[in-house]
């Protein structure tokens, strides 16, 4: 669950980020183009893999998810994560059940996740990397840091197409050895999703058991 909730806030951290964290000049020329290009669109949807190895780990996943401002749609192993900013509704498909909970971006686990809100100013340093091939594409590599020595991130890897600017994948390493590797296969622009599709729609889950938690 953790992990899920990390990639979600990768990507929509993507979608509203600030790009003032500490770090040099190029890193942020590279993060300020990137969070113009997404800011000037008004929905996105995306679909993405997310592998982890590390240790006795080795998992794959595939997913999906639909941005609108701050609100978001995750599609991910089973389970759907539904966010309309005040509200965040958590459903396990296996279980029939979900689980609601107030929004409170403060309390949103990871680090990438914080990408893409105004905790990334203040957790992480940054750092130009270079230039990196990969499918065809040339890439920018920026490299970030937890500034927390508690953190549970050693570091990560963002990966922007220097070609458009946009997100194209990120490589996380945690300090118990694990490695995820996250990585955008589809990205759509400016779709018209309506604003239910950010909320629970309890006529459409009839017989799932719902546990409020607010």
């Amino acid at each position: 669950m953790r992990n899920i909730s990390l990639m979600c806030a990768l990507i929509i951290c993507t979608a509203i980020l600030p790009a003032k964290a500490q770090g040099d000049a190029r890193a942020k020329a590279v993060l300020d183009n990137m969070t113009k290009k997404v800011k000037s669109l008004k929905t996105l949807k995306a679909s993405f893999e997310m592998k982890i190895s590390g240790g006795k780990v080795k998992d794959s996943k595939k997913g999906s998810i639909s941005v609108k401002g701050e609100k978001y749609h995750l599609e991910l192993a089973g389970q759907e994560i539904i966010c309309d900013t005040k509200t965040i509704w958590t459903y396990n498909k296996d279980a029939k059940e979900v689980q609601v909970n107030n929004y409170n971006p403060s309390e949103q686990t990871m680090s990438p996740a914080k990408f893409l809100t105004n905790s990334y100013e203040k957790d992480y340093k940054y750092a130009y990397k270079g230039e990196k091939k990969e499918k065809g594409k040339t890439l920018d590599l920026i490299e970030l840091s937890p500034k927390d020595n508690n953190s549970k991130e050693l570091k990560m890897e963002l990966l922007v197409d220097k070609a458009t600017s946009m997100f194209s994948s990120a490589n996380i390493w945690e300090k118990n050895g694990n490695k995820i590797e996250f990585s955008i296969n589809n990205f759509v622009g400016d779709s018209n999703i309506q604003d239910t599709y950010f909320t629970w729609d309890s006529k459409a889950h009839a017989g799932v058991e719902v546990v409020d938690l607010r």
